[in-house]
């Protein structure tokens, strides 16, 4: 049976659609999931519950381990003030330049899967960072030289600060930081703030006027001022950047926050950025702040504020409160408040202390006091250590090396890097040393160490004006280290490696080492010849080393190196002082220190060991002659070849112009026009023509009237001050540019051509730089010297010729000089560069000696042993030194002729006073070997036919560069410069018993085992 089909009415009887009953049944229910949704959402901002369960878990694998060698996978960041100023975002350009200076990475941070990720989701590195931070240098021993470490003042946990700064602090920043209610809380956001600042956010889009009142809890700032670029949040990404980091920070030690939420407490008030003073840098912490802002004693203040309320204690409280509030204020603005807005940072502190008060942070009595305590900016540049420059020498000498070999630029960088460095200075030897050093400049001191007597002090000489250093180094296991640096200077200044000085003949050393190179290079060129073969040999006639060469090997059977090298140092030359040299472009004569000397004929060898001056001379006359033929071919090529010819003398025109034009630049650069002619009027004859010359030469524009007066101007008070204005007329014409060529006008005015020219091209070109002149003048330079290759000068074209050529014999000397350790980049051309012209450095000769140490070996000198970077943190690094090795400078045979010279030198040449050797309190001795060198550097005027006018002392300095035994060496010298110089006649024999006093303190290095000052490879370890 069909059942009737039953239909459900659209209506019901009471006119309700059913349709809409279902609709609104669908909303109510939507609107129970949302209240259910949004009373959970209630719940978690409240609890945190779930962010806790899952950023725990999240962090539970974040970690780092340290292990030897580089780490493959690490992530170093790349901004933020932060991680600059501790050096962590530098690591991989420090790790570059370390690599080329010989460093090795020893060890480094691994970090765990989990701690990569989340960098590479752009999150900063989740890890417990540090307050403070500073550089730290230890010596050789390891112990501890200095310790620099910022911010200087702070908080060493939360217990320390008092509660009514936290309280404070919380009320002026995050209300609901520490809710005890709030066990798993997320400190990182605030979500009634968040959700204002995203709302203000939102409608700046439709006016721009719009405040914006930040959205930022502690945990969040903390993460802008050390992580985000300039410690500012510039985009809303990176103010989520910030929040994530924050979080996931907050949940390291697991899912209960309170010990995190204290540590933030802690962390804002040692890190928070306000501001920077002058001479004192960036300032971070509240501890800094109330040092560098208001002079206040850091411990002082929280004793202060610790202390119960009272009548007694009430002003000073409510001056310490308010002192602390007004800087928790400034950090909103640090640069403005703390500078110009101090004003209306004072205006703020106010309302924050009725705030307070209002709230029950503080009390009323506390309110009123602080309301009426007068507080003013009292900026106090940070207290160092008041050490003298000298106690302080192996501080500076290893920042100075740390500095270069980070390529920072001030130590204001350096001291604030996260960074241990050990050197290899012993510094308890370093400051007995210094002390004696110091003690020598004392009558006393200087009895002492025996400095008064024969060629040292006379009995009336003071002390007190001479400067004593020491660099002692020693080779230990392929290295050469630095145990002592050292200088009696109580300046920064450190004359071992700071200075050039005449050091005498020290230069010695170098000379016969690069004259033994020379005489190596003829034995490898002609030692395996035939007689009849060298007989054929032409050597230039200039070329005495060539010929004596030749000559030993045609006469001697005995062709080895070895036995070649002792005949070359026994050649023998004249000690006579009555020569001229034409040398450096110039005439110069040289006189022996003993006048005894003058009538000798003496051989290489023994003077080195008495250390006579025209012996020397006469030898690096050989070794310039010598270069000269080998870097420019024989003589006749270039001085018969007139295309040589031609190019030589073109290249000294070009070269000489070039320096006067320097030389008038320099004088007349930056004047005005009437300057740079009153300054060149100054010193023109005054004649008519010579005036007229300059100025129609300077200025051939200036109209008559000008001319006129000029002339009338310069020759008032001469017979020629009556000229009419018909004889000026005339020589307004007679000398124009155009009736004579500059070179003529040179020659009327008694002025340089070139002057002439320049002064005029900066009356058209004020602003033109030297390149521009030099540039500019090319043609006018050339024409200039014109004369120079006329044919009737051929003579004077020889002399310039051979000056061209001598130089560049002097470069390849020089080279050879650079490739053992000279310091500078030319030599003064002049034979005097072989007794000490040319200057020198102590630690540059010390580098010298301790090649012929090693056997003839460069090996690295070591000042700094280890480098440990960010200890405890996801970028630990350690750097040691790598293994270099040895590259061979001197042969061994060159080496066993040095080590002999410098051995006679100590047993019966000047410095004989150690022939002994070195004795020390425990009776060891240790043989002794050296050179020393007496400098005597003079200012001396000629007038002209070489007449001599003027000659002063400018410095005199005494130099023992040594060898002690088997293991160390260095040199000692004494420096005394003008105006004091005069006073004084010592010679190389003071240096030499200032290192014989030295013993005693020396002996701890002596008896010391031979220990590098590095440390070997670092065992992984977790750091978390």
């Amino acid at each position: 049976m069909n059942r009737p089909l039953v239909r459900f009415p659209l209506r019901t009887a009471g006119g309700t659609s059913a349709w809409k009953w279902f609709k609104w049944s669908l909303v109510a229910a939507l609107l129970v999931a949302l209240a259910i949704l949004a009373k959970l959402c209630q719940i978690e901002i409240e609890t945190s519950r779930l962010q806790a369960r899952y950023l725990s878990e999240l962090t539970r694998d974040v970690d780092f381990t340290l292990a030897d060698g580089a780490s493959p996978n690490i992530r170093f960041p790349t901004n933020g003030p932060y991680d600059e100023r501790l050096g962590y975002a530098l690591l991989p350009s420090f790790q570059q330049r370390l690599s080329a200076r010989g460093f090795v990475v020893a060890s480094q941070a691994r970090d765990s899967e989990r701690m990569l990720a989340l960098a590479d989701d752009g999150l900063f590195l989740p890890y417990q960072e540090k307050d403070q931070a500073g550089l730290r240098l230890f010596d050789g021993t390891g112990a501890p030289l200095f310790d620099a470490t910022y911010p200087r003042r702070i908080y060493g946990g939360f217990e320390a600060i008092p509660p009514v700064i936290v309280n404070s602090l919380l009320f002026v920043e995050d209300r609901e930081l520490l809710d005890p209610n709030q066990p798993n809380r997320n400190p990182a956001i605030d979500w009634g703030r968040f959700g204002h600042a995203v709302l203000d956010q939102g409608a700046r889009i439709f006016n721009r006027h719009q405040l914006q009142p930040g959205g930022s809890t502690l945990a969040t700032q903390i993460e802008k001022f050390r992580h985000s670029p300039d410690g500012r949040t510039a985009t809303p990404p990176e103010k989520l950047r910030q929040i994530a980091s924050a979080s996931v920070r907050a949940y390291l030690d697991g899912p209960q926050t309170m010990p995190a939420r204290r540590e933030i407490v802690v962390q804002y008030l040692n890190s928070v950025p306000l501001s920077a003073q002058p001479g004192v840098g960036e300032i971070n912490g509240m501890g800094d702040g109330l040092a560098a802002w208001y002079g206040r004693d850091f411990g002082e203040v929280n004793a202060i504020l610790n202390a119960p309320a009272s009548a007694d204690n009430l002003t000073e409280q409510a001056l310490a409160f308010r002192q602390v509030l007004s800087l928790m204020i400034a950090q909103r603005a640090p640069s403005y408040f703390l500078h110009h807005g101090y004003g209306e940072l004072q205006r703020m502190t106010d309302s924050y202390l009725r705030l307070l008060a209002t709230g029950g942070v503080i009390s009323t009595s506390l309110r009123d006091a602080a309301l009426n305590a007068q507080i003013a900016l009292n900026p106090t540049p940070m207290r160092t250590a008041d050490d003298s420059f000298v106690s302080r020498k192996a501080v500076t000498s290893m920042r100075a090396h740390l500095l270069d070999a980070l390529g920072l630029r001030s130590f204001y960088e350096l001291d604030r890097l996260d960074l241990q460095a050990t050197g290899t200075l012993n510094n308890a030897v370093q400051q007995a040393v210094s002390d004696r050093l110091a003690a020598a400049g004392t009558k006393d001191g200087a009895q002492a160490a025996g400095l008064y007597g024969f060629e040292m002090l006379r009995p009336g000489d003071d002390p007190s004006k001479i400067t004593y250093s020491l660099t002692l180094y020693e080779r230990h296991n392929g290295a050469n280290l630095v145990r002592v640096q050292t200088d009696s200077v109580n300046e920064p200044f450190d004359i071992n490696s700071g200075a050039r000085l005449n050091l005498g003949s020290t230069a010695k050393l170098r000379t016969v080492i690069t004259y033994l190179q020379i005489v190596t290079d003829l034995h490898d060129r002609y030692a395996s010849l035939s007689v009849a073969d060298l007989k054929r040999v032409q050597p230039d006639p200039q070329d005495a080393l060539t010929r004596w060469a030749l000559d030993y090997l045609i006469k001697t059977p005995d062709h080895s190196l070895q036995a070649m090298l002792d005949a070359a140092v026994e050649r023998k030359y004249s000690a006579s002082a009555g020569e001229t040299f034409y040398t450096g472009g110039g005439a110069q004569t040289f006189t022996n220190f003993e006048s005894s000397d003058n009538s000798q004929i003496l051989t290489v060898h023994r003077a080195f060991q008495h250390s006579v001056n025209l012996v020397f001379v006469r030898l690096m006359r050989d070794i310039v002659r010598y270069e000269m033929i080998q870097t420019s071919g024989p003589s006749t090529q270039w001085l018969d070849d007139p295309a040589a010819r031609q190019l030589y003398l073109s290249r000294f025109a070009d070269q000489e112009s070039r320096v006067y034009m320097k030389r008038f630049y320099t004088k007349y650069h930056g004047k005005t026009p009437d300057e740079a002619l009153a300054a060149m009027l100054h010193s023109v004859h005054k004649s008519p023509p010579k005036i007229a010359t300059v100025l129609r030469s300077v200025a051939p524009n200036g109209a008559q009237g000008w001319f006129d007066a000029q002339m009338r101007e310069q020759l008032k008070g001469t017979p020629a001050q009556w000229l009419t204005d018909d004889d000026l007329a005339k020589l307004y014409t007679k000398y124009s540019m155009d009736r004579f060529n500059l070179n003529d006008r040179g020659y009327i005015s008694r002025v340089h051509p070139l002057e002439l020219w320049l002064v005029n091209y900066l009356r058209e070109h004020p602003d033109a730089t030297l390149d521009q002149v030099q540039d500019a003048s090319r043609d006018v330079r050339v024409s200039t010297y014109s004369w120079l290759f006329k044919t009737r000068y051929h003579a004077t074209q020889d002399r310039r010729i051979k000056h061209m050529i001598e130089l560049r014999a002097y470069a390849a000397i020089g080279k050879s000089w650079q490739a053992l350790g000279y310091p500078f980049a030319n030599l003064t051309p002049s034979y005097a560069a072989a007794i000490g012209a040319s200057g020198d450095r102590p630690a540059a000769l010390a580098q010298l000696i301790g090649v012929i140490a090693n056997g003839g070996d460069k090996v690295p000198t070591e000042s700094i042993a280890q480098l440990d970077f960010a200890k405890d943190t996801p970028y630990e690094t350690h750097f040691v030194r790598a293994a270099v090795a040895p590259q061979t400078q001197l042969s061994p045979q060159i080496v066993n002729v040095v080590r002999g010279m410098l051995s006679d030198v100590v047993q019966g040449g000047t410095a004989k006073r150690l022939a002994d050797g070195m004795i020390f309190p425990d009776g060891k001795t240790l043989p002794v070997y050296g050179k020393t060198g007496t400098g005597d550097q003079r200012f001396e005027v000629f007038a002209k036919g070489g007449r001599l006018i003027e000659s002063r002392k400018v410095n005199r300095s005494a130099t023992f560069v040594f060898m002690m035994g088997d293991r160390f060496y260095g040199t000692l010298t004494a420096y005394v410069h003008e105006p004091y110089a005069a006073r004084y006649d010592f010679t190389s024999a003071m240096s030499v018993q200032l290192l014989k006093s030295l013993a005693p303190v020396l002996q701890p290095l002596i008896e010391a085992p031979k220990a590098g000052g590095a440390t070997g490879g670092v065992a992984a370890v977790k750091r978390s």
